[in-house]
Order: C-alpha cells, then sequence, then structure tokens
C-alpha cells in the first residue's frame, strides 16, 4: 500500500544531484508532495513509507528533516508529520515575499549575470515561447530547476543568501502551491512577455528597471490569483 496515494518511487523523477540514499528519497517524496499525488493535509506514515521505499527509519528521517526545511510537511513531537495544507492566506504570503525577494535577485542580476548565463536564460525563454499552450494564452507551465525562468534569474543573482531562501527554502512550495491552485491563466502570454521585458533590463545591466518589472509580474501574478479565487468563492 502506498503513502496517501503516492506513485511507485520508481516512477518519480530523481536529479543526477541526488548522490546519496536520503537525497534520492528526499526528491521522490519532494516530487509527490508538488505534485500532489501525496495530498495536502495527509499524515505521513513514516514506517509505512520506509516500506515503500526500503530504507532505514534513520535515513527516511533525514529526508523528513529536510522536507520541513522546505515547508512541505509540518512535524510535532509526538503526533507525528503532516503535508502542508494549500490556503489562500499562505499562498498570498509566499507572492509578498517573492516580490520583495525576487526583486532584490533580479537587480542583483543585472550586475552579475555573465553574458553566456544571459544568452542561457534567453534560450530557456525561446523554448517557452514555442510552447502551444504559451502560444495560445492558455497557459504558462515551466519545469522547474533551469527551465524556470525565475529559478535562473535567482540563481543569475550569485547571492548564497537570496539562492538559500528562494530555491531551497521556499521554491517547491511555490511549486505545490501552482499545481493545487491550477496552472492555467488568461495572463500566460502576457507573463511570458514580462519575462521577455525582464531578460532586456537584465542584458542591458539596468538594476533598477529589472527589479521594477520583476516586482510588477509577481504582483500582477498575485492580483490575477485573488481575482481567480475571488470568483471561484475560495476562501
Amino acid at each position: 500500500m502506498t503513502q496517501a496515494g503516492a506513485k511507485s518511487p520508481i516512477s518519480n523523477p530523481t536529479s543526477t544531484q541526488a548522490v546519496t540514499t536520503a537525497d534520492r528519497v528526499f526528491e521522490q517524496i519532494q516530487y509527490a508532495i508538488v505534485e500532489g499525488h501525496i495530498p495536502p493535509g495527509s499524515k505521513i506514515s513514516e514506517p509505512e513509507l520506509a516500506r515503500q521505499y526500503q530504507i532505514s527509519r534513520s535515513t527516511l528521517r533525514e529526508a523528513l528533516n529536510r522536507l520541513e526545511k522546505c515547508h512541505l510537511i509540518h512535524r510535532k513531537a509526538n503526533v507525528g508529520s503532516r503535508v502542508v495544507e494549500c490556503t489562500v492566506q499562505g499562498l498570498l504570503e509566499i507572492y509578498l515575499v517573492r516580490e520583495a525577494l525576487e526583486g532584490m535577485a533580479c537587480r542583483l542580476a543585472a550586475i552579475s549575470m555573465t553574458d553566456q548565463e544571459i544568452a542561457d536564460l534567453q534560450a530557456v525563454l525561446d523554448t517557452h515561447g514555442n510552447s502551444q499552450s504559451v502560444q495560445q494564452g492558455v497557459a504558462y507551465y515551466q519545469e522547474e530547476g533551469d527551465l524556470d525562468f525565475h529559478y535562473r534569474v535567482i540563481k543569475g543573482s550569485h547571492n548564497q543568501q537570496l539562492i538559500n531562501i528562494l530555491c531551497s527554502e521556499l521554491y517547491h512550495l511555490v511549486r505545490m502551491y501552482r499545481c493545487q491552485f491550477g496552472m492555467n491563466s488568461p495572463r500566460a502570454s502576457r507573463a511570458f512577455h514580462e519575462h521577455q521585458a525582464i531578460l532586456s533590463a537584465i542584458a542591458d545591466r539596468d538594476g533598477e528597471l529589472a527589479e521594477m518589472l520583476m516586482r510588477r509580474h509577481i504582483a500582477a501574478s498575485r492580483k490575477n490569483i485573488e481575482n481567480k479565487l475571488q470568483q471561484e468563492g475560495r476562501d
């Protein structure tokens, strides 16, 4: 029996950076939570997961510790662990944090990104622009990591503190919210063009403009989410 509807661990992707068993299990459970295969609010059964992944309880706890640091699970002594609940308030709070910190990261990226990093980011955007869903203005879904525009910009800031907060602590929580609240948006095409404008400012080494455009971009996404949830009558 799998944990709370999770897929078989064999079907979950694992990056080439996973070098230990704890790394592998962490990434597989992380993927299952983000994609909703382990539902929000569900209780984590350590014995069941240890059997499913064929690992020791100590290795599993190492992976769970990392999931807690990513804010994907809550752990309480003598109570156990649960996957975080997706709430509207939690989502909007994250977007406010992103607006401030990713704006700062964007300013730094305009100063710190190498010409090659900028060219690589342009190649990522070119790939996004060729997506049928973006061209039709239906949805703008980005694969995680280096295929994600925001991830690349944050990495391009070359500021390790920002990278730790945004790419390690909050990144997968943001992706979890995106999956749970839906990816389709009337802003798909506009969001893509906003990415292009942000990249142009970075390429021009205009940090002030890059920060302003990123902050506006994330604020517009937040307002779009608020409007969408209000129309759906969600609290």
